[in-house]
């Protein structure tokens, strides 16, 4: 008979933790979430510390971390290494603002390709398309580059 802290199923983690049952499943092939043992002729159970984990694993997820990383930042948990946790959050954010620089680069290039239809609504052939022909997003991002 499982204990009130370790009552619930997969199917009740998964709904307690907003996550299909799949995911659980994943994430503990992957070794994300751990599985308990199954008892003679009963079903596993999960408790409050396997939901907290579920919402470490997708918060980290919403902040762009890779389940390798997160795994990564999983073992570094116990506190007594907050400057490697610290390390992958820096290297993190510095991806995140990359990312946020080129999106910055695609959103102008965008902008000039929408302008350029509204200025010649009653062109024969449409500019945006013309601009991916010739390959012109490239040629854009290579000038500011440079």
């Amino acid at each position: 008979m499982p204990d009130k802290a370790n009552s619930l199923t997969i199917g009740g983690l998964a709904k307690a933790a907003n996550v299909h049952v799949e995911t659980i499943r994943y994430y503990q092939r992957r070794r994300l979430v751990p599985e308990p043992e199954r008892p003679p002729g009963g079903i596993r159970r999960y408790g409050p510390a396997d939901i907290e984990r579920l919402m470490f694993v997708k918060t980290a997820q919403q902040l762009g971390f890779s389940l390798v990383e997160i795994s990564d930042l999983l073992q570094l948990e116990d506190g007594a290494h907050c400057q490697e946790a610290s390390a992958l959050a820096e290297h993190k954010l510095r991806d995140v603002r990359e990312k946020i620089d080129q999106l910055g680069r695609i959103e102008k290039v965008l902008g000039e390709m929408v302008e350029q239809c509204h200025a010649h609504p009653y062109n024969i052939t449409c500019p945006l398309i013309a601009s991916l022909h010739e390959g012109a997003v490239g040629e854009n991002d290579q000038r500011e580059r440079t």
